[in-house]
C-alpha cells in the first residue's frame, strides 16, 4: 500500500477526514470534479464527510440536492457524459434502490451502449452496514447486488490510508466507481456512546495518511496480516472482527483484506489460498447469494486441489436487517474464531 510520493507529510486521521481529504485533493487538482447530494454542502453531510468543502470551493462545485436519488444519480450519469467527475452521495446505502435503474440500465452501460463514445466517470459514495443502531433503512449491505453487475465498479476500504487513495482513484476512474463506506469505521472504536456496545477489538480507528495526492490501486487486494494456517477473505469493518478472532484462537491466519470486490484482485487469493490450504470468508451481508458465495465458488474453482479442510462462511444472517438484534446480525470474534477451529479441525 505504498503511496506514490513518500515524502508526502502524513497526518493521522479518521476515515471521514482520509475521505474528505480526498475530495478536497480532487476538488483542488481537476476544476471538472463536483461533489453533491443530500445535506452534502452547507450542512457537510450527515456524517460530515463533506464539511468545509462548500465554503472552500462555492456552491457551483459543492451543492445540496433534493431528496431523489434517482435525480441525484440521473444527473450524475449526465455530468459524466458530457466531460465532468462527480462524486454524489446517496446518504445511506438503503437508500439507492430509487435509483437502481439509472445505475444498472445507464451508468454501467453507457460506455458500451454508446461503442466507447459516452463513457460515466462518476463515483457514488454510500455509506453502509450496521452498527450504529440505524435499523432496517439504514444499517444495510448491498454490496452482492453492484459486483453483479456488468460495468460497475465495487470499492469498500477498511482504514483510512485506503479510503483516500481508493477514493482518489476512483474519482479518476473512466467507469462508473460504487464506493461502500463502512459506517462503524467511520470515527474509530465504539465507546459505549449512546448505549452502543463496547468493542475493544477495534484497535485500528486512525491512520497516517498522507495529506496531498496519492492513489491506491482499484484491482488490488492487501494482505492485511500475513498467516500460514488459513486465509481469510474479508472487507470493511469484517478486517477487524477477522484481526481479532485469530489474535484470540492464535491461529496464524492470513487475512485478505479484498478492498476492491469488482474487479477482484483474484491472483492475490489463490497464492494464499494455495499457500494455506484452508479458506474462511467473512462478511456482514446476509448469507444466500451474498458476496462470500462468489468467493467459495471462486476457490473451489481454482484452488479445489490445493484445500485440505471445506470453506467455511460467516456472514449475518438471512432475514431483514434486526435493529433490535444487530449485534446478534453481524459476526463477531467468537463467531469468526469457531468457524476458523472448524477449518483447522478438518
Amino acid at each position: 500500500m505504498a503511496d506514490e510520493n513518500n515524502n508526502l507529510k502524513k497526518t493521522p486521521m479518521s476515515m471521514i477526514q482520509a475521505l474528505r481529504s480526498a475530495m478536497d485533493v480532487m476538488l483542488a487538482r481537476d476544476s471538472n470534479v463536483v461533489v453533491f447530494g443530500q445535506d452534502v454542502g452547507y450542512f457537510g453531510g450527515v456524517f460530515r464527510c463533506t464539511e468545509g468543502l462548500q465554503a472552500k470551493y462555492g456552491t457551483s462545485r459543492v451543492f445540496d440536492t433534493p431528496i431523489s436519488e434517482g435525480g441525484i444519480v440521473g444527473v450524475a450519469v449526465g455530468m459524466g457524459a458530457y466531460g465532468l467527475r462527480p462524486v454524489a452521495e446517496i446518504q445511506f446505502a438503503d437508500y439507492f434502490y430509487p435509483a437502481s435503474d439509472q445505475i444498472v440500465s445507464e451508468a454501467a452501460r453507457l460506455r458500451h451502449r454508446s461503442a466507447g463514445d459516452f463513457t460515466a466517470p462518476l463515483t457514488i459514495r454510500m455509506p453502509c452496514g450496521g452498527g450504529i443502531y440505524g435499523g432496517q433503512t439504514h444499517s444495510q449491505s448491498p454490496e452482492a447486488l453492484f459486483t453483479h453487475v456488468s460495468g460497475l465498479r465495487t470499492v469498500i476500504p477498511s482504514n483510512p490510508y485506503d479510503a483516500k487513495g481508493l477514493l482518489i482513484a476512483s474519482i479518476e476512474n473512466d467507469d462508473p466507481v460504487i464506493f461502500l463506506e463502512p459506517k462503524r469505521l467511520y470515527n474509530g472504536p465504539f465507546d459505549g456512546h449512546h448505549d452502543k456496545p463496547v468493542v475493544p477489538w477495534f484497535r485500528h480507528p486512525l491512520g497516517e495518511v498522507p495529506e496531498g495526492y496519492y492513489t491506491v490501486p482499484l484491482e488490488s487486494a492487501a494482505v492485511f496480516r500475513p498467516g500460514a494456517q488459513l486465509t481469510v477473505l474479508t472487507y470493511g469493518t469484517m478486517v477487524f472482527v477477522s484481526e481479532a478472532a485469530a489474535s484470540e484462537t492464535g491461529i496464524d491466519a492470513e487475512i485478505i483484506d479484498l478492498r476492491s470486490l469488482w474487479p477482484l484482485d483474484l491472483d492475490t487469493i489463490v497464492a494464499s489460498v494455495k499457500k494455506t490450504g484452508r479458506c474462511v470468508v467473512v462478511h456482514e451481508a446476509t448469507r444466500t447469494s451474498g458476496f462470500g458465495a462468489e468467493l467459495t465458488a471462486l476457490v473451489q474453482e481454482h484452488c479445489f486441489y490445493h484445500l485440505e479442510a471445506p470453506i467455511e462462511r460467516v456472514t449475518g444472517w438471512d432475514t431483514p436487517y434486526p435493529h433490535a438484534q444487530e449485534w446478534a446480525y453481524f459476526p463477531g470474534p467468537a463467531r469468526v474464531a469457531a468457524a476458523f477451529q472448524r477449518a483447522m479441525e478438518a
